[in-house]
């Protein structure tokens, strides 16, 4: 598909990476941004947007913003927390969400949708994870949602002619990204520089992919890959520990504090301590990461100490 000249659809366009990627496309699209305001800030939305405030469980919501000359939806808005306080409500809303919007765009004739989704699906898989491992055996609520959401997408795909773009993401970094392992160091370094406090035991080694080249790599995906339902990893070829982050937090801000552990292999209820996802299918197509995740982690750690 041709990313030029067509009227783009971003739900969650209002959050981190929805934000990034509207003004990406707004450069040669009609873009309308569909959102709560419950993950992100409207203040990111660019002013060229057109914004209709709302959640997608909300069916109103989702015919005021996917209308029949919508050209592609790109479904980003989701509950995101892992390690949620809410799991069934969180299902429940991320399914039914993705739902509304198939059934929306089924039912004006819109054939293109685009999908965020995450290296949780395959729960703790050996690394480097690629796109047609099995049997997906998700950890947390999240990953589940995701799987299911999946499977919605590809049951539209196969039988209702909807040509789709599903992105499981490796951990995205970058300015506006909150909740995450680099601004709560930030943070806490700010109110603390001397002690850090750091969940799990500091050894999860995870693979972080700046946002920059997450759009790029999505763009290039949606604009060379032609089949039915397509399936991407999106990550980088190497990965890094929270330890690591810790260090080049501190090295960014000039301090070197000392370290307290909660304890554990894992952060929290559900987190995967170790994940690689295999990104040689896009390699194949014709892109690749140029950054290393602790290239990545730096970028973003200088750009949020600026924003934060």
């Amino acid at each position: 598909m041709d990313l030029s000249d067509s009227r783009i659809v971003v739900t969650g366009g209002a959050g981190f990476i929805g934000s990034h990627l509207v003004e990406r496309l707004l450069e040669d699209n009609t873009i309308t941004v569909v959102d709560d305001g419950s993950n992100g800030n409207f203040e990111w939305v660019a002013d060229e947007a057109t914004v209709v405030e709302g959640s997608l469980t909300d069916e109103s919501v989702v015919a005021e913003a996917i209308t029949p000359d919508t050209d592609l939806v790109v479904h980003l808005a989701a509950s995101k927390l892992v390690d949620t306080d809410t799991p069934r409500r969180q299902f429940e809303d991320n399914s039914e969400m993705t739902y509304n919007v198939l059934e929306r765009m089924d039912a004006v004739g819109v054939e293109r949708l685009v999908f965020t989704s995450s290296s949780t699906v395959y729960g703790e898989a050996p690394r480097p994870t690629p796109e047609d491992y099995a049997p997906l055996e998700p950890i947390s609520v999240y990953g589940a949602t995701k799987l299911a959401e999946e499977s919605l997408i590809s049951t539209y795909a196969h039988s209702h002619d909807i040509q789709s773009w599903v992105f499981r993401f490796a951990n995205i970094v970058g300015p506006r990204l909150r909740g995450a392992v680099i601004p709560d160091f930030v943070e806490k370094l700010r109110e603390d520089p001397t002690s850090l406090t750091i969940l799990g035991d500091g050894r999860q080694e995870k693979s972080y992919m700046h946002v920059s080249e997450c759009l790029d790599a999505m763009v290039y995906a949606v604009e060379h890959a032609d089949g039915a339902h397509n399936v991407f990893n999106l990550g980088t070829r190497t990965t890094t520990s929270v330890d690591r982050i810790a260090d080049i937090v501190a090295d960014e801000m000039g301090i070197d504090p000392g370290r307290e552990y909660t304890g554990g292999d894992r952060g929290w209820t559900g987190d995967v301590p170790r994940m690689r996802l295999s990104v040689e299918k896009l390699a194949g197509l014709g892109w690749e990461p140029a950054q290393s995740s602790d290239d990545a982690v730096r970028q973003a750690t200088a750009e949020l100490l600026d924003e934060l």
